[in-house]
């Protein structure tokens, strides 16, 4: 049988460790495969964690993880996908397809960049729309837009990032940008910052917060906020009463699923404590999920 491990190109993203979290764990700031899998769900964790891994780290003895293996775009719940294929480009983000009732899809961020993937996700179902949550996830937008003749979305505040978007999200009001899914200003990660809610139960949150295996709850990740902490907070304050949603969906840290009453009282307080936050340099070594 293979052995697996973690090649000396990982940069400690978390994709891996959120996939196989009982297989892969972080030692001197790196992802490190603890052992190999005892049974055929421990394979395919291991196998989705190499096939999302955006340097392509994990790794077998061998030097071959079979293509036929690769589960994405991986079912997350009733029309709600993850993509995999974490690109280098937006920091091993993590990018979601969100299946309609009309029989269409919106894609939430994106993966790495191919033709392939590309048409393998279309095959679902026809994509309508790319959702920017901002700047650092813009990179392959532009490319899933066209090749789905698509919309590409995003916050005037990040609009530099992907300035030839088609529709440019303004001020700070929710926008509703098609059934059951509305655009919620969240400047503070970055000045153009968005979440994105469907159907009262799905939150995509981009990278304004996520869920942490750390402390078991809702968090910011102040050390790589870049805008500002204290916008954050503000907008955090201002969109916890207005949104309601069991599945927190970020660009990175954990994805999870509470009963709605729980999670709006999770995001309340979170909102109260990152008030309490103040601004401090950013350092990505201090990332803990």
């Amino acid at each position: 049988m293979d052995g697996w491990y973690v090649d000396d190109r990982c940069t400690n993203c978390d994709v891996a460790r959120q996939l196989a979290p009982d297989l892969v764990v972080e030692a001197d700031g790196k992802s490190r495969v603890l052992r190999s899998p005892r049974d055929e769900a421990e394979a395919r964790s291991l196998h989705a964690a190499a096939f999302a891994c955006p340097t392509r780290s994990i790794r077998t003895t061998s030097g071959r993880i079979d293509r036929a293996r690769d589960p994405f775009p991986m079912v997350l719940d009733d029309g709600l996908l993850l993509c995999g294929h974490n690109s280098q480009h937006t920091a091993g983000a993590n990018s979601y397809l969100l299946l309609r009732p009309s029989g269409t899809a919106m894609m939430i961020d994106t993966p790495r960049w191919s033709r392939e993937l590309a048409e393998r996700y279309a095959a679902l179902s026809p994509v309508t729309d790319v959702l920017l949550t901002h700047r650092d996830h813009a990179a392959h937008g532009r490319h899933y837009a066209d090749h789905f003749g698509a919309r590409l979305w995003i916050h005037e505040g990040d609009l530099d990032a992907a300035p030839d978007a088609d529709q440019v999200i303004r001020g700070l009001e929710p926008v509703e940008i098609g059934e059951g899914v509305t655009a919620h200003p969240l400047p503070g990660h970055t000045r153009g910052s968005v979440l994105y809610l469907a159907d009262d139960r799905y939150c995509f949150s981009g990278d304004s917060f996520y869920w942490s295996r750390a402390t078991g709850d809702l968090e910011v990740a102040d050390s790589v906020t870049w805008y500002s902490i204290e916008e954050l907070a503000t907008s955090l304050t201002r969109t916890a009463g207005r949104v309601r949603f069991e599945w927190v969906l970020p660009g990175h840290g954990d994805r999870h699923c509470l009963a709605v009453d729980e999670m709006s009282r999770r995001l309340r307080a979170l909102a109260e404590r990152t008030r309490l936050l103040r601004p401090r340099p950013i350092d990505f070594t201090a990332v803990r999920w």
